[in-house]
């Protein structure tokens, strides 16, 4: 039996085009938010990561737990919709959601990793978004204040994305640092986490053991292993079945430079650094972790990098005191929550009547008219911008930063009808 094959050759000046209403760069739970709602208003989406599926950090990193949808206070209310009323419908339905009530002064929802992966990419297919990805981006190109395309580089050859809005959702304020637009990054470094599985934990014993002994166990047997965090948490999936015996964990640190190689090593490291802790679980706490072993390593969480400068710059104060802004686009309560320092977290918790916001303001680049941020690329001070970086207002940025541009259609984002993107999103903003 004989297959034929036939010889084809590329032009170097070959470079396909696709053209979109609206270009989102950065699959996480965002940009996902954004390109579902920018469908939902009938625009043509192109949904880009360099990552070889959908979810980011929400799927690839473990991340586990929805922070930041609920207010606080012991009947919490839910602040974020969208498709977070979505995600928490199918999601409990299947089974694959918990919630822990009270932690942190708020309500924190675990999501099985699985369950959420496929319900992304289940609800992509079912629109009209065209998703690329392994699609790294290699340049942006702009005529003064707009910018005009995207040019990708996979492994089938090169891309460009022609659009009119463009959203930057990559976590690394990607899209903004290569149009050459400026852009902020932290002085000190803010760690990041390596998550992971465990599997064979005797749960039982893991629910009688006090997080307080664990840390203080931590705190003095840690450097012995080689350990550099002092706190974290481990976390049980309730309920029998193929999760029963299994424990989400975090408690690593891990710095997360920007230059690719030392990126490149982080992976390597990061995974060192789960190896030590696995050992010192085991050693120090038999009962509960002496037959645990590793079932699946996440890739390297990252929490703040670099960010955009925006038209306003989210403050530390701003959100202590709950200012409630002229162009607000999102809510949340969540903590202050600073990775500042390789032993541990900086937490400053707020009060059952707390809520602070974001502006549209700081999702705006100062230097671009057509371009959003949404989800931790936006403008904040570190520790301010620590208490919206959590993923129920990544999804309220991502709808705002959709409607803002279909607003937009040919003009300046900075120049629309805020009156009228808060009342499409007056869900995010009043219960």
């Amino acid at each position: 039996m004989s297959l034929k094959t036939h010889l084809v050759r590329r032009e170097p000046a070959d470079v396909p085009t696709l053209g979109a209403d609206i270009a989102v760069l950065g699959a996480g739970i965002a940009g996902v938010s954004a390109a579902l709602e920018a469908a939902s208003l009938g625009r043509r989406v192109v949904l880009i990561d360099a990552a070889p599926a959908l979810g980011g950090q929400s799927v690839g990193a473990m991340v586990g737990t929805f922070c930041g949808l609920f207010a606080n206070g012991p009947s919490p209310r839910q602040v974020t919709h969208g498709i977070a009323d979505r995600i928490l419908a199918d999601l409990g339905v299947a089974g694959a959601l918990h919630y822990l009530h009270r932690r942190r002064n708020t309500t924190i929802v675990q999501y099985k990793v699985s369950a959420l992966a496929r319900w992304i990419e289940e609800a992509v297919r079912g629109t009209s978004v065209v998703p690329l990805l392994g699609a790294v981006l290699s340049a942006v190109e702009r005529d003064g204040r707009r910018l005009k395309a995207l040019r990708l580089a996979t492994r089938y050859g090169e891309l460009k994305v022609e659009a009119t809005g463009f959203v930057d959702a990559s976590g690394d304020a990607a899209l903004a640092w290569s149009a050459g637009l400026a852009v902020r990054e932290p002085v000190e470094p803010i760690y990041g986490t390596l998550m992971f599985t465990l599997e064979g934990v005797e749960r039982a014993a893991l629910a009688a053991l006090p997080l307080r002994e664990l840390h203080e166990r931590l705190g003095a047997r840690g450097a012995a292993y080689g350990l550099v965090r002092r706190d974290g948490f481990a976390f049980a999936f309730p309920g029998e079945g193929d999760w029963a015996d299994e424990v989400l964990v975090n408690m690593t640190h891990i710095e997360t430079p920007l230059d690719p190689v030392s990126t490149s090593r982080l992976v390597l490291e990061g995974r060192a650094q789960v190896d030590r802790l696995v050992l010192f679980l085991r050693a120090e706490f038999p009962l509960a972790f002496g037959s645990s072993r590793v079932k699946a390593y996440g890739f390297p969480g990252v929490r703040q990098t670099r960010w955009i400068e925006g038209r306003h710059q989210l403050t530390t104060e701003e959100v202590r005191q709950g200012v409630v802004f002229a162009d607000r686009i999102a809510r949340c309560s969540w903590p202050i929550e600073l990775h500042d320092r390789a032993e541990g977290v900086r937490w400053e918790e707020f009060g059952d009547d707390h809520m602070h916001y974001i502006p549209l303001g700081a999702m705006l680049p100062r230097e671009a008219d057509n371009l959003i941020a949404a989800g931790r690329t936006v403008d904040g001070d570190p520790a301010a911008l620590s208490s919206v970086r959590v993923m129920g207002p990544c999804i309220a940025m991502g709808a705002a930063a959709a409607h803002a541009l279909d607003l937009m259609g040919s003009g300046a984002v900075d120049q629309i009808d805020i009156a009228a993107l808060q009342c499409r999103i007056r869900a995010n903003l009043e219960d």
